[in-house]
């Protein structure tokens, strides 16, 4: 069944409610368990005291042993107490009510949610029971010593059960935690190589256009020209990093229509044509026609194309460069290289983030990524992408 929208479920709600709202009906149904007639007298027992009738001392130990459960996870100590000193006195006086059920439901949730002053607690629940113990046997018609041995290891084992699911619960939290911190390391990491891919292909763009102009003087056209080219890659490089900063923002795309939350493949001439103005020579080829949905494909196409550019600039200037890309059925194919002929620093090396993000954000949709240096010199960024993985 789907509940209507707005109005959470049965479930949900009860788990909105105080945890001692949520205890109280278990403390309300042990309660009237103990007061049933066919129950009464059924309950534990030990030290072979004869059972006696209820009386008025019989409800208050009713009482004191069923409705502090209610408490248990919220005051704990309390409700351990409460229901301890309820089950001495259905002990002591003989009624052996259902009710003593509720003292191993109290220890295991001291165990439990008991946070300060675990050993004193337990040492005072130990030492209350050999009292309790020594009176019942002074009262009883000497019930062996192996009787409260035992029922004290089974109290025990009730409070070492609940120790065992507080450890649980604090190791269940530490695993949480661990996992947001990695979530929040992975997003770090992904944000670096956005802002990597966004602004090192502009700014690299700008400072070889830059340097071109200074050579430019004598020529008042090209200089203007190329001074313009720097201006509109800098506008570029303010779009592309609000576009950016609109994808980190978690509000992004939730009143904004049918704004691409990516770059599609299509914006890859426009890299072309910005990094022919920045004076590289570049021949773009694309092939086949892009699939409908292609996931996160096109984005990570985009950021090859982009990161390969801007290696060119910066290692190849001046050199012939090629881009193809083809639009398979299940994939996206990427291959740029240069011929080696232009100037700039012997290899494409730089820090190497850049391809290292690269080869990582391909293996995470499952395609290869390779680089190379061919026999006639230059250097080959080629990538298969499948399409159609989840964005």
């Amino acid at each position: 069944m789907i509940a209507r929208r707005g109005v959470p479920e049965l479930p949900e709600r009860w788990r909105r409610l105080d945890v001692t709202v949520r205890d109280l009906p278990f403390a309300l149904l042990l309660l009237i368990a103990s007061l049933l007639p066919a129950l009464r007298g059924n309950g534990t027992e030990i030290g072979g005291l004869p059972t006696r009738p209820a009386d008025v001392l019989a409800g208050a130990a009713a009482l004191l042993q069923c409705l502090p459960l209610a408490v248990r996870r919220r005051w704990p100590h309390v409700c351990l107490a409460l229901v301890s000193a309820g089950f001495a006195l259905d002990q002591i006086r003989g009624y052996h009510l259902f009710a003593g059920t509720a003292l191993p439901v109290a220890l295991l949730s001291a165990g439990s949610y008991l946070e300060r002053y675990r050993r004193t607690t337990l040492a005072l629940a130990s030492a209350a029971f050999v009292a309790l113990s020594v009176e019942l046997y002074r009262r009883g018609p000497g019930e062996p010593a192996a009787e409260f041995v035992t029922f004290y290891l089974a109290l025990a084992l009730a409070w070492g059960i609940g120790t065992w699911m507080r450890s649980a619960r604090a190791a269940e939290a530490e695993r949480r935690v661990r996992v947001a911190e990695d979530a929040r390391d992975a997003e770090r990491a992904r944000i670096a190589r956005e802002l990597h891919d966004v602004v090192t292909h502009h700014v690299t763009a700008m400072v070889v256009q830059s340097e071109a102009a200074r050579y430019l003087t004598a020529d008042p056209d090209r200089l203007d020209r190329t001074l313009a080219a720097v201006g509109d890659t800098g506008r570029r490089a303010i779009t592309d990093l609000r576009h950016l900063l609109d994808l980190l923002d978690p509000d992004h795309g939730t009143d904004r229509g049918t704004e691409p939350r990516t770059p599609p493949v299509g914006r890859v001439l426009t890299l072309v044509e910005q990094t022919r103005r920045a004076g590289q020579p570049v021949e773009f080829t694309e092939r086949g026609t892009p699939a409908a949905a292609t996931g996160s494909a096109d984005l990570v196409a985009y950021r090859v194309v982009q990161e390969a550019l801007t290696n060119a600039l910066k290692y190849d200037h001046g050199g012939r460069t090629s881009v193809l890309v083809h639009h398979g059925e299940r994939q996206i194919t990427v291959r740029v290289g240069t011929d080696g002929t232009g100037t700039g620093a012997a290899s494409p090396g730089g820090g190497g983030r850049g391809l290292a993000g690269l080869r990582e954000r391909v293996g995470v949709l499952g395609g290869d990524f390779s680089t190379g240096r061919p026999a006639g010199g230059g250097f080959v960024v080629e990538a298969r992408i499948p399409a159609g993985s989840p964005s």
